[in-house]
């Protein structure tokens, strides 16, 4: 069975994920429209002039129609964070799923700002939408609940979620100023294309929510995650804190208490021996809070384009094992738990 698939958006790493599409045979595929911001739309082999994104997935996956019905059409969402609204990856998303065809991304906009509408809608249409890559590149977070934790309910979590954050701290605790760093990311490719997103706690709010709503069942968008970010006066606090046995961290977390879900991020100062605190340069850690297996620590100690790029492709295959056992949606693991609760 071949899969083929759109791609929206043909930035680092979705170039990446095209080589690693050719380094694999877990999955047979063939590209067969691409949507590119600055070299525009091909379709079939051929050059299409749409109006807009949106209205070349609306079209491609018409032109592609018996690849739909079949289950074998895979829109990949690789376009920026839109940190205001989620859009237009959300648009991208529903179009998708309102053809017929699954969606993986990278995206964590349309996770932070719409998940359940979304998850519903590809429920509704019995397809897949999948997004492991939208927090910790390709380390398992999502997968690891749904697969791994059924009969466990997520209370809350924190974690060091952001790389580019973390390096600037851990480079200004040894005397590095926080320009130099912060370009030093930049030169790397680590860092979002526009640096506020990270050093303002932007993307770790868009990640603590994506998180929230997938494993807490909160309904909340990265303007509601209590944010508070990092700065050149960063580096004397973080100093302080080493000198006293402390390391300071940009934490992300949440909680559910009740019906209420509060989420934050912001520098905080933690004890030598917490976890969290041994994180160094790029790494990041999630611990997540559980009724029945206490704390949980997910530790990503190196991150990449190819961390990144196989998120896409695990998601991928993971609809192709889902199409070929005759299971094509993968519903949230709350809802799943929902479900089994009644």
């Amino acid at each position: 069975m071949t899969f083929e698939l759109l791609l929206v958006g043909h930035g680092n790493v979705a170039r990446r994920f095209v080589e690693m599409l050719g380094e694999q045979s877990a999955v047979r595929t063939t590209i067969v429209g691409v949507a590119t911001r600055h070299h525009g739309y091909r379709l079939s082999g051929r050059k299409v002039t749409p109006a807009s994104t949106l209205e070349f997935i609306q079209e491609a996956v018409k032109a592609r129609g018996a690849a739909a019905r079949a289950g074998r059409l895979v829109v990949v969402e690789a376009t920026t964070l839109d940190i205001e609204r989620g859009e237009p990856a959300i648009s991208h998303v529903r179009a998708a799923l309102a053809g017929g065809a699954h969606v993986v991304t990278a995206n964590k906009g349309p996770v932070a700002f719409a998940y359940h509408r979304l998850a519903r809608e590809a429920a509704r249409a019995q397809r897949s939408f999948l997004f492991e890559g939208a927090v910790m590149d390709g380390v398992p977070i999502f997968n690891l609940v749904r697969r791994t934790l059924p009969a466990v309910q997520i209370l809350g979590f924190r974690g060091v979620v952001n790389s580019t954050t973390n390096f600037i701290i851990t480079a200004m605790e040894q005397g590095q100023r926080f320009e130099d760093a912060l370009s030093e990311m930049q030169a790397r490719g680590v860092a979002e294309a526009d640096a506020s997103l990270d050093v303002d706690g932007w993307d770790a709010a868009a990640k603590t929510a994506a998180l929230a709503n997938v494993l807490l069942g909160a309904n909340i968008t990265p303007r509601q995650v209590g944010r508070r970010g990092i700065g050149p006066d960063t580096g004397a606090t973080a100093k302080r804190a080493r000198a006293g046995g402390r390391r300071l961290k940009l934490v992300a977390r949440a909680e559910r208490k009740g019906r209420r879900v509060t989420a934050s991020v912001g520098p905080e100062e933690l004890s030598g021996d917490d976890l969290l605190a041994g994180l160094e340069g790029q790494q990041n850690a999630l611990i997540l809070r559980t009724d029945l297996l206490e704390e949980i620590a997910v530790v990503q100690r190196s991150g990449s384009l190819t961390q990144t790029a196989y998120a896409l492709l695990s998601d991928l295959i993971s609809i192709a094992q889902g199409v070929r056992s005759g299971h094509a949606t993968r519903r949230s693991p709350v809802a799943a738990r929902r479900r089994r609760s009644l």
